[in-house]
């Protein structure tokens, strides 16, 4: 069969064709893939620049922020110029600077439980990307992505701690195996009121990008029953088996879960406290 790659995109991507397990023909399975990111900040930042100079062929972006002066320690796909615009529009432009071979599709707005499931389908997305920073969105990222059988990759940063895992359907469990419940209000502090190490976001980010091209290329070990966490001041990564949860709400054998609903995380109980 006859490569489709122009000479052009041989000479750009030929770091990638020499490699045996990727060549012409999984170059041109990642040209033809579609990723979808949500979330263009911490860790949606440095994955889609990737995703985008790897040559993923289609990247949408899902944020509802406008970009600010404090992003910018870690949100690397935006600069200085662009505070204030929209992190999608931002976000699009830096791509499309670095390959004009990738098409950018934004969604400027929230994930909710009545639009995540269309902006999905909207390209026929291969995979996911979670680049979220808060519980409610991650748990109706998990449901979404089980309900429509779309593999994703989970990931959370903080301080100087990053965690990462993969969700294949029929492969493994999801997000809701390994945390089946949202954890209280302000039980566990944001980014914003713990603070992070803008490098964190590089670092899980780019393995969240890796594990999309290894699916899209099908080749090496995925994170599929695998939660990695990974330690920033001891320099220590460390790879925890993880169970599929058969009375998993969601995936689970008998699922309870079946249709979205838009979550909100339950108070602490000061009294407990």
């Amino acid at each position: 069969m006859k490569s489709t790659l122009t000479n052009e995109q041989i000479d750009r991507y030929s770091r990638h064709i020499i490699l045996k397990q990727v060549g012409g023909k999984g170059q041109e399975k990642i040209l033809q893939s579609k990723v979808l990111v949500i979330g263009t900040g911490g860790l949606g930042a440095p994955a889609a620049m990737y995703l985008a100079a790897a040559g993923v062929g289609t990247i949408g972006l899902v944020d509802a922020d406008v970009v600010d002066l404090s992003n910018l320690q870690r949100q690397i796909i935006h600069s200085t110029p662009d505070v204030g615009k929209p992190k999608v529009q931002s976000g699009k432009e830096t791509i499309h600077a670095m390959n004009p071979d990738v098409e950018v599709h934004t969604y400027h707005e929230m994930v909710y439980s009545k639009n995540i499931r269309d902006i999905i389908r909207d390209q026929d997305y291969d995979f996911i990307i979670d680049g979220t920073d808060n519980f409610p969105a991650k748990f109706l990222i998990n449901d979404a992505c089980v309900l429509e059988k779309k593999p994703f990759s989970h990931a959370g940063i903080i301080r100087f701690q990053g965690q990462t895992m993969t969700y294949v359907p029929g492969q493994g469990p999801c997000y809701r195996c390994v945390f089946p419940k949202m954890p209280p209000k302000d039980a566990i502090p944001t980014c914003r009121q713990a603070g992070v190490l803008g490098v964190m976001g590089g670092v899980i980010g780019t393995l969240q990008a890796t594990e999309a091209l290894k699916y899209i290329l099908g080749i090496g070990e995925l994170l599929t029953g695998y939660l990695l966490t990974y330690d920033a001041l001891s320099m220590t990564f460390r790879k925890v088996k993880i169970p599929r949860n058969p009375n998993c709400a969601v995936c689970g054998d008998h699922p309870t879960v079946t249709e979205l609903v838009d979550y909100e995380q339950p108070a602490c109980d000061l009294s407990k406290s």
